[in-house]
């Protein structure tokens, strides 16, 4: 699967987290997790939207889908 979120991207987070040094396999590990629960987190939040009769995918629909 082609990866989407930047590397660069997933270092800043780690490094805003504390860590002094990030390596390239923790930055894809990261990279890969968040992806996939972002995958999940979206197809839940579709069934919501869905269900109140919406195509379009609103904040309240990703929150509702987080619970």
């Amino acid at each position: 699967m082609k990866r989407i979120l930047p590397l660069a991207a997933m270092e800043k987070l780690l490094k805003k987290a504390g860590a002094p040094r990030v390596s390239d396999s923790a930055k894809k590990a990261l990279a890969e997790i968040l992806e996939d629960y972002s995958a999940e987190l979206s197809d839940k939040a579709i069934k919501i939207a869905y269900h109140a009769k919406r195509k379009t995918i609103k904040a309240e629909d990703i929150k509702l889908a987080q619970r």
